[in-house]
């Protein structure tokens, strides 16, 4: 994996996670990105419900200090079953 990025750290960083509708899943993402960022604020945290209400969509803001920091947060997300794509 090349560490060249686009990106000039610290940033604001969006992340978009898709998963299926459950009880769980926001407080998932919300705990996964609390790991590799402490200081990250849940209420910067938005839900949207498919059209079918089968799956939702979280957007969730932080602060990024480095590359190697988002790529570990979309591994840990995309290891978990609940999680159908993370962008």
């Amino acid at each position: 994996m090349s560490d060249e990025t686009l990106l000039k750290f610290p940033c604001a960083f969006p992340i978009k996670v898709m998963g299926e509708n459950v009880i769980t899943f926001e407080k998932l993402v919300v705990d996964t990105i609390l790991l590799h960022v402490p200081e990250f604020d849940p209420a910067s945290v938005s839900v949207r419900e498919s059209k079918g209400g089968k799956f939702l969509a979280i957007t969730a803001t932080f602060t990024a200090h480095s590359k190697a920091q988002i790529d570990a947060i979309y591994l840990a997300l995309s290891k978990h079953p609940s999680v159908k794509m993370a962008l």
